[in-house]
C-alpha cells in the first residue's frame, strides 16, 4: 500500500472554543489582522468572542470586514496593503469559505512581493501565521492548502494552492451556526458533501481520505431529513462542523473534480451560491463515474442510508428546489471553461467535453 497523508493545521473543537483556548493565540504575536465579512461574525458572537480573547491577552488587532461572498483578486491585495501598513503580526479568519480563502491570501501578500499576473503561479514560500474560526459547515477551508479566489481574466474561480497556505490553527464552535438560515445551511452543507464525494471519486484517493469522506458522508446523509424539514438540532450542527472539517481533509488531499470546476461557472456568470451549484451538478456526476466505476459511487450512495443515485437525486433535488435557468449557447461556453480546469485530471473516470456537456444539460433540463 502507497499512503502519504499531511496535515499541518491544530485542530481544536468545542463551546467556547475561542476563550478556552486564547493562551494559542497569544502565541501568535502582539497585532492580529481580523479577515471577515461585514455582518456575520458580528451577528453570531464569534467577533466579540474572538475581540475578548485578544484584550485578555494584551493584543490589538486591526478589522478588515470587507470581504465579500467569493474574494476577488482586488479584495486579497487589499486586505494584505492593511496587514502590511498596521504591522499585523498574525491573521485570524472568521466566517465561511471566504474569509478564510481571503485570509489565507492575505497572509501571503502580506510577505511576500507578488505581483498580480503571477498570483496563481505558485512557488510560494511564506506567510504571517494564520488562525481560522469556521462559522459554516461548508468549505473546510480551515484545513486545506487552498485560496479559491474569482479571476475576472480567466472568467472563473482560480485556486492558488501551496502547503504553505494550510492555516496553522483551526478553532471550531458550533454555536456559532446557531443563527444561519435553512438555506445557508443547505448550500454550505452540500458544499461539504460533494467535497467528500468528489475526494472519494477522485484518482488520488487513498485508504485515510477515503475512510473521513465515508465518514463525512455518513454523518451529512444522516442529516438530510432534518435540513429539509428545517429542525436542526445544536447535536447535529456540531456533527455537521465536524463533518465539513473532516471533508476539508479530504479535499487536501484529492483535490475536487469536475463537480467543482463546473460550478465555478454557475458562480461566476450566475452568482449561483458555490455549495449550491456543486449540488446541482452532482448527481448527473455520479452517474457518468457509475457506468465505469460503480465499485466506487455505491459506497457514496450505502454512506446516506440510500439505495442508488436516482434516489440520492430526489434527496438533492428535494433540498435545493427550482433551478435557476442556463441556455444551451451557455452550456457549451461553460464546458470549455471547466474542461480547461485542473480539477479535471482528478477525475477517477476522465470526463470529455461531450461529457460536461451532457452533465449540464440533464442536471437543467435541456
Amino acid at each position: 500500500m502507497k499512503l502519504s497523508f499531511f496535515l499541518p493545521t491544530k485542530i481544536l473543537m468545542d463551546d467556547n472554543c475561542i476563550k478556552a483556548n486564547a493562551a494559542l493565540l497569544a502565541s501568535f504575536g502582539k497585532k492580529a489582522l481580523i479577515v471577515t465579512g461585514a455582518r456575520s461574525a458580528k451577528a453570531n458572537g464569534s467577533q466579540s468572542d474572538l475581540e475578548a480573547a485578544l484584550t485578555a491577552n494584551g493584543q490589538s488587532w486591526t478589522m478588515f470586514d470587507k470581504v465579500m461572498s467569493n474574494p476577488t483578486i482586488d479584495c486579497v491585495y487589499e486586505g494584505a496593503a492593511l496587514a502590511k501598513a498596521e504591522g499585523a503580526d498574525f491573521v485570524v479568519a472568521i466566517g465561511g469559505g471566504s474569509p478564510m480563502d481571503a485570509a489565507k491570501a492575505i497572509s501571503l501578500l502580506a510577505c511576500e512581493d507578488i505581483s498580480r499576473e503571477n498570483l496563481f503561479a505558485g512557488g510560494y514560500k511564506t506567510r504571517l501565521p494564520l488562525v481560522c474560526i469556521p462559522t459554516t459547515a461548508g468549505t473546510g477551508s480551515e484545513v486545506t492548502q487552498y485560496s479559491i479566489l474569482m479571476n475576472d481574466k480567466a472568467q472563473t474561480k482560480t485556486s492558488l494552492s501551496s502547503p504553505v497556505l494550510f492555516p496553522d490553527l483551526a478553532l471550531l464552535d458550533s454555536r456559532y451556526m446557531a443563527g444561519l438560515s435553512q438555506t445557508t445551511m443547505i448550500n454550505t452543507v452540500i458544499d461539504a458533501f460533494s467535497h467528500s464525494a468528489e475526494g472519494y471519486l477522485s484518482n488520488r484517493a487513498n485508504a485515510i481520505s477515503d475512510a473521513l469522506a465515508l465518514e463525512a458522508m455518513g454523518i451529512i446523509g444522516s442529516g438530510f431529513a432534518a435540513l429539509s424539514s428545517g429542525t436542526i438540532t445544536e447535536a447535529l450542527r456540531a456533527n455537521l462542523l465536524y463533518a465539513s472539517t473532516l471533508g476539508g481533509m479530504v479535499i487536501a488531499h484529492t483535490g475536487t473534480t469536475a463537480v467543482h470546476s463546473m460550478g465555478y461557472s454557475l458562480t461566476y456568470f450566475h452568482n449561483i451560491d458555490h455549495g449550491r451549484a456543486n449540488g446541482l451538478l452532482l448527481a448527473e456526476f455520479l452517474k457518468l463515474v457509475e457506468q465505469v466505476r460503480p465499485d466506487r459511487v455505491a459506497p457514496i450512495v450505502m454512506a446516506c442510508g440510500l439505495g442508488s443515485v436516482t434516489e440520492l437525486a430526489s434527496v438533492l433535488d428535494g433540498l435545493l428546489g427550482e433551478k435557476e435557468p442556463i441556455t444551451p449557447e451557455e452550456v457549451i461556453k461553460f464546458s470549455g471553461i471547466a474542461i480547461k480546469a485542473s480539477n479535471i485530471a482528478n477525475c477517477v473516470v476522465i470526463p470529455t467535453e461531450a461529457d460536461l456537456q451532457r452533465i449540464y444539460r440533464t442536471s437543467f433540463g435541456l
